[in-house]
């Protein structure tokens, strides 16, 4: 990691931060639920059009039928290809500007 001091003592990283956005995820065979982290000011749209083969998901749960939690992981990465739709699960994201 890499950090700069400008005039001012104002320092600048190379590390980006991100708030997590609770999603629901339908992909071709499962439904997932989980977090995305999206750059902060940006939208979960902005995160979706990224040219990665992946996204990823913390706090991901794959959901059976009955809503039946079929297992529970930290981190996944699922193919962008694959997804059908996605939702945010929360009507607003949490404001950390106060």
């Amino acid at each position: 990691m890499s950090i700069e001091y400008d005039e001012k003592g104002k320092y600048y990283t190379d590390i980006i931060k991100k708030l997590p956005v609770s999603v629901v995820i339908q992909t071709s065979v499962q439904l997932i639920r989980g977090f995305v982290h999206v750059k902060q000011g940006e939208r979960l749209k902005n995160e979706l059009e990224r040219d990665e083969n992946f996204l990823a998901v913390t706090d991901a749960s794959v959901i059976g039928t009955n809503d039946r939690v079929l297992f529970s992981v930290p981190f996944m990465a699922v193919r962008r290809s694959h997804i059908i739709w996605i939702m945010p699960t929360d009507e607003k994201e949490e404001d950390t500007s106060e």
